[in-house]
């Protein structure tokens, strides 16, 4: 058996012979015809993915939740294919013959649209509405609800209103909402980060390679997730597109950033730009992989949410993660080097040309932090600690008034019902049962308080099952609605031999509030544990470990308690998405901790070269300032990449763009530049322990090695 030694040199080697195979004379030429043929494959296949998201429904809904089961479980009856519009029709004063005409009109016309016949018009109690519910075919719902809600808003006498609500007009405003929402969130992240790269290296061509190299990760990202998807049936959420493509944008340039960087420092002491890049992918290339193994691992604790939405972004994402960094330590650095030094004209790196990095910004930053590290840790964490504060306050769980940024017409219609119907007559209650038992359960729901009245009762197809429709006297997003489907689960479960299921979205969204809260409890202490791991086992140290975690902890809650002040005064937010604590933190946390590993791994590279007493807090100085430039450039363009979700439509990614966002400035320029590069300081050598490098060093201080000689 080969010794452990020997084991170890073999794989370093192999590991040294793949890294260095894009920065090859041949070895390059090979890597573009590889990526020319994925690329070749992969397009036909990412443009297929839409159609597997259409064929997951449910995938964003609680995981075997009572209500998840009523909603897979509707296909077995005979409206399966029909979701119902409702059209509602007020004037304030009471209907006039006009009205009535109007509305007879209507239900008339309505009827190409319809797929079974549309029942009677529906009197409100007090004279001031009439009600039209639209049976439409789910495949074509949104086209026939958008000409049913112009149809309905034209030729109206004056003063009376007329809106499209129910699950086809709900359906409807949330489509157009979300239109084109993907292609918004990739154009623009585009443009930010070309932008981004224009400014930070001031080169007309340079910018093009990342942002190539970013979109081509998508691509390739989206292909594997259609095979999965296809395949060995991986769930794809619809709502996660716009957040993967921010993530591959941003994550991929940053890996981008962090090799060019490196790239350019060796072309000053290596006359050949083969050597240059090879030298760049052997140093650069552990820290980068690292923080990609990172987030990937702690994007998959998501396997273990019960939440259908964090369940299936959790494989999609770490796919992505995987998908930038094969394309930036692979294709990038062979189209680097086939392109030349050239490529970042006007300021080319010439041999010869290094500069001082102990008299840039951040080398003067490191000798500041260097001469009173206690006092300036300190600082930063009353500083973070006074932002933290704000998540005292903070309320949790969106109304249905609050999922997007506009009021969609849906939402007026839901007021009108409420107003002049049983409040929960647009989304009743489903509930399935067993149908031997279908009338003791329509018994027992009549005699829940809270239940209005029961609309209908159908059979399934196979005569198994039945499923009743009950209206709630409460809008089905108010805690009253909650409260009456506890009822109603507590009513229809002691029903014997019914086996009932209660669903809706009253009951859907009771289900969501604790799939969440299991999330938040299982999957955060998983993510910190496997963070911990990646960081023992690159930082070969049990100190350094723990205090990063700790500091990209409290910069997430101080991100949250700022973004809560942000969401509450500027955005006039009255609460925050139930999963928006779970998904920032895991970005934040994984993103965050990415920053501090490419800074300690510097850190422990400058600590190694030499043996004198002061290299620790040397080793620090220097591996801040060689790197604080590139890691605040990746900051700001990872910043400015999330930040473009606050623009969209939906709460959720606003508030999720505005989380991350703050959070990764955070990380950047406090506390990565400051917090921890003191807390190494005050700590020591003993930061290192039990590693090598946490042992004292001697009292002499010998020559120090000649830097070049160890790059090579």
């Amino acid at each position: 058996m080969m010794p452990s030694s020997k084991l170890a040199d073999s794989i370093a080697r192999l590991a040294a012979h793949i890294t260095g195979l894009p920065a090859g004379r041949t070895g390059k030429w090979l890597v573009l015809a590889m990526w020319v043929a994925i690329i070749v494959v992969a397009f036909p296949l990412a443009s297929r993915l839409s159609g597997v998201v259409e064929d997951n429904s449910t995938a964003e809904l609680p995981r075997a939740a009572e209500s998840t089961r009523v909603a897979e479980l509707v296909d077995r009856f005979p409206d399966a294919n029909v979701t119902t519009g409702v059209v509602v029709y007020v004037r304030e004063s009471g209907l006039t013959a006009d009205d009535r005409a109007k509305v007879d009109a209507d239900r008339l016309a309505f009827k190409r649209f319809a797929v079974q016949p549309i029942p009677p018009t529906q009197p409100s109690d007090d004279g001031q509405a009439l009600l039209l519910a639209v049976p439409f075919d789910s495949s074509t719902v949104t086209e026939d609800a958008s000409q049913v809600r112009t149809s309905a808003g034209e030729n109206l006498p004056a003063g009376l209103e007329a809106k499209l609500t129910g699950p086809a007009g709900i359906g409807l405003d949330v489509s157009e909402a979300l239109s084109g929402i993907d292609t918004t969130a990739l154009l623009v992240a585009a443009a930010v980060v070309a932008a981004l790269l224009l400014i930070i290296y001031r080169s007309p061509v340079l910018w093009v390679l990342p942002l190539l190299n970013a979109f081509l990760a998508l691509q390739l990202a989206n292909a594997a997730i259609y095979l999965l998807a296809k395949h060995a049936g991986l769930a794809v959420s619809s709502g996660s597109a716009s957040i993967l493509a921010v993530l591959v944008f941003g994550v991929s340039t940053d890996y981008a950033l962090l090799l060019l960087a490196r790239y350019r420092e060796e072309l000053r002491r290596e006359p050949d730009r083969h050597v240059a890049m090879a030298v760049a992918l052997r140093r650069a290339g552990p820290a980068i992989a690292a923080s990609a193994a990172t987030t990937a691992l702690g994007l998959l604790c998501l396997l273990a949410a019960d939440m259908g939405f964090n369940y299936t972004l959790g494989p999609a994402a770490a796919i992505s993660i995987l998908a930038g960094l094969a394309t930036m330590i692979t294709l990038l650095p062979a189209l680097l080097v086939i392109s030349g030094r050239w490529v970042f004209w006007p300021v080319v790196p010439r041999h010869g040309g290094a500069r001082t990095a102990s008299r840039s910004v951040w080398g003067r930053i490191g000798d500041g932090v260097a001469r009173r590290p206690r006092r300036v840790w300190v600082g930063a964490v009353l500083a973070l600690g006074v932002l933290a504060f704000g998540v005292v306050a903070l309320e949790t769980g969106l109304d249905e008034e609050n999922i997007v940024t506009t009021t969609p017409d849906s939402l007026a219609g839901e007021r009108l019902l409420a107003a002049h119907y049983p409040a929960g007559q647009s989304r009743p209650v489903q509930v399935i049962a067993d149908a031997p038992a279908a009338a003791d359960v329509t018994s027992a729901l009549r005699d829940v308080d809270g239940v209005a009245e029961i609309s209908q009762e159908t059979l399934s197809t196979d005569g198994e099952l039945i499923m009743v429709y009950a209206v709630l006297a409460d809008p089905s997003d108010s805690p009253a609605a909650e409260a009456t489907v506890d009822r109603i689960r507590t009513a229809t479960r002691a029903v014997p031999g019914a086996d009932a299921m209660v669903g809706g979205s009253t009951a859907s969204t009771m289900d969501q509030d604790q799939a969440q809260e299991h999330d938040r409890q299982v999957v955060i202490p998983l993510v910190l544990v496997v963070v911990f791991t990646v960081l023992l086992l690159l930082l070969r140290a049990l100190v350094a470990p723990l205090l990063l975690i700790a500091t990209v902890v409290l910069s997430y809650f101080a991100a949250l308690g700022a973004s809560w002040l942000l969401f509450t005064h500027v955005f006039d937010f009255p609460a925050v998405d139930s999963q928006l604590m779970l998904i920032g933190f895991l970005f934040l946390v994984t993103l965050g901790v990415d920053y501090n590993i490419f800074l300690i791994s510097r850190v422990r590279e400058e600590v190694k070269r030499h043996d004198r007493r002061d290299a620790h807090r040397e080793g620090i100085v220097r591996g801040l300032a060689v790197t604080g430039a590139v890691i605040s450039s990746a900051g700001l363009v990872l910043a400015a990449t999330f930040s473009v979700l606050a623009f969209l439509p939906l709460v959720l990614l606003v508030q999720l763009g505005v989380l991350v966002s703050l959070g990764v400035l955070l990380d950047t320029f406090l506390v990565r530049s400051i917090l921890v590069p003191a807390l190494a300081m005050d700590v020591g050598r003993w930061f290192w322990w039990p590693s090598r490098l946490a042992r004292p060093a001697p009292a002499e201080e010998p020559v120090e090695r000649p830097y070049a000689k160890m790059e090579r």
